[in-house]
């Protein structure tokens, strides 16, 4: 019978994960109880995603406050601190802003605007059209800013991000300063040591910021890169991936993960005897129409997949043989023809018009947005996502 659904995904409800739980079992169980509950078989090519949630709870990668401060002290000493490039985020920073600011005399906060890295507007682009600022030449005081766009709040959240981290800093007992440029060359003019807190351009921040004279430049990835007091940590990236777990502490991205995918791809090929592809996801890749935000606050979608999930999608775009190569077919004559053409596709599709408009982005980060989109980060409790049929096309 010919098949008439192409993907399907799912996401599986799990145990709340605790530390020390053998997260690789869990996976394992969660899946085949689906399959038995739901009816649904295993094919090869199925993909298990696991949010990296889980996998850092059951790892117990945790810090606190306290040893977020040791690890800045460590660093700084007593320098006045320019921490520049926030995300504007409560799950996300603000737990980490409190770390900083406990290990610091002063912090002077450079904002982004009109927004943060990943879309977060403290201001409009109209409004800064009408009063005239450019954000890529201005720099603005806490006092200026104001006196130009008053008190806005999130659109979705509601929160006032510059007097509610301000607010952190004080009450950590570190005095603040807020300023506001996408130039990472201004903190220079209040401090030479440097805590860049952007994500995807970090790298980029601490080359400008070397080569324009500052003395101490860190990022987020370096602070409890290793141990501190035996709390959690990342080697790779530190605070970056980390979310708000209590009002002192952190849950930190997953470590080592890719033994743990390998582990569970091995576990159920020998109770399904399928080859099913296995990876970890954090954020996806897409932007809000309505927010501007897009995402991404994670250092990468995935840290760990099986070897499955590497590269892009190779794909024809069907649409366009329909309308150019095979305008004059119909009918089961149109379908034959393009199936024909699928099987005896070119390996690599690259620069090709047939493969125009597809989404040229790794499948990691396709699937792993999908993911994210399935599982939700509220109260779903569906963790773990089966996908199945992803790699088919029209002609399977």
């Amino acid at each position: 019978m010919e098949r008439v659904v192409g993907t399907v995904v799912r996401g599986l409800r799990s145990p709340i994960i605790h530390n020390g739980d053998n997260i690789e079992e869990i996976v394992v169980d969660t899946v085949l109880n689906a399959s038995e509950i739901e009816g649904f078989s295993f094919r090869d090519r199925d993909i298990v995603s696991i949010t990296e949630s889980i996998v850092a709870r059951a790892q117990g990668n945790y810090a606190t406050v306290d040893q977020i401060a040791i690890d800045v002290q460590a660093k700084f000493g007593d320098d006045t601190i320019g921490v520049i490039f926030p995300i504007l985020s409560r799950n996300r920073f603000s737990i980490c802003l409190r770390g900083i600011a406990k290990g610091a005399k002063k912090v002077v906060l450079m904002l982004s605007y009109p927004s943060d890295e990943v879309g977060n507007h403290l201001v409009s682009l109209d409004s800064l059209d009408e009063k005239g600022v450019n954000p890529w030449t201005d720099v603005l005081s806490e006092k200026e800013f104001r006196e130009h766009f008053g008190y806005k709040k999130h659109t979705f959240t509601g929160v006032d991000y510059i007097e509610y981290y301000k607010s952190i800093v004080e009450e950590s007992g570190a005095e603040c300063e807020v300023i506001f440029s996408n130039n990472a060359k201004s903190i220079l003019d209040y401090t030479k040591s440097v805590l860049t807190c952007d994500i995807h351009s970090r790298f980029r921040s601490k080359k400008i910021l070397k080569e324009n004279g500052a003395e101490k430049v860190f990022s987020l990835d370096n602070i409890l890169s290793e141990p501190v007091n035996g709390g959690g940590y990342n080697e790779m990236y530190g605070l970056l991936g980390s979310n708000k777990a209590t009002e002192d502490s952190v849950k930190l991205f997953p470590r080592n993960s890719q033994p743990i995918v390998d582990n569970i791809q091995r576990m159920l090929k020998e109770k399904t005897g399928k080859s099913i592809e296995v990876m970890v996801y954090g954020d996806g890749a897409f932007k809000d129409p309505v927010g501007k935000i897009w995402e991404l606050a994670d250092p990468v979608v995935s840290p760990a997949y099986t070897p499955g999930l590497d590269g892009i999608p190779n794909e024809i775009k069907l649409k366009y043989l329909a309308d150019n190569n095979f305008a004059d077919l119909q009918g089961e004559e149109l379908k034959q023809a393009i199936s024909q053409f699928i099987i005896n596709k070119d390996e690599n599709l690259m620069g090709s018009m047939e493969a125009q408009g597809t989404t040229p982005r790794q499948l990691t980060d396709l699937i792993g947005s999908l993911s994210d989109l399935t599982s939700g980060s509220g109260d779903k409790g569906t963790p773990i996502v089966f996908i199945q049929g992803y790699f088919d096309n029209y002609t399977k």
